[in-house]
């Protein structure tokens, strides 16, 4: 008889002293291998590859230029060709298939799904590659459990705010003059 009051005393202090699980913190949602990411506050719509095995995100930089600790740089000519330039946070060594490289950090805010999440990318062509952006570990880590099953189960719904004088407008896009 003690013995069972013993261990129902050790539930009942178990349920007090333990909060819920998820209590008062947000839930994770489910994505996919491949989703849809939007890169604020530029408004522009990325295919982005999941990568659990990456640490850090990372962003296909074309014409990277870094001068007076600001990242100048524009997107690829599917995504308009945009310019963007932004402050370098810091440097990061990284490991690829082609050795280390330093890599410039910055800092931007992404929305995935509903979630608007402000992230630390380093900067990298990846011209030779398919996706323009990498989701690596530091993004999914606290939001995110992946399905690797799916792909683009979360489209992006953040709002984008309107144009300031902080965005850099897209650059001047050479188009066929018809005759």
């Amino acid at each position: 008889m003690k013995r069972t009051n013993l261990l129902s005393g050790f539930f009942f202090l178990l349920l007090v002293a333990v909060p819920a699980a998820g209590a008062g913190a947000e839930e994770k949602a489910v994505i996919g291998a491949v989703e849809e990411v939007l890169l604020l506050p530029w408004g522009v719509k990325l295919l982005a590859r999941v990568d659990t095995g990456a640490t850090t995100t990372s962003l296909d930089a074309r014409h990277l230029k870094v001068e007076e600790n600001i990242a100048t740089f524009q997107l690829p000519d599917r995504y308009e060709g945009m310019v963007i330039r932004v402050p370098v946070v810091s440097w990061k060594e990284v490991r690829s298939a082609g050795g280390k490289e330093k890599r410039p950090v910055v800092e931007m805010d992404l929305c995935i799904g509903a979630r608007r999440i402000r992230a630390r990318v380093n900067l990298n062509d990846r011209s030779m590659v398919n996706h323009s952006l990498i989701l690596g570990r530091n993004v999914l880590r606290r939001h995110f459990v992946v399905d690797v099953t799916r792909a683009r189960v979360q489209d992006p719904v953040c709002p984008v705010p309107r144009k300031t004088e902080k965005q850099t407008p897209p650059a001047p896009h050479p188009l066929p003059i018809p005759e």
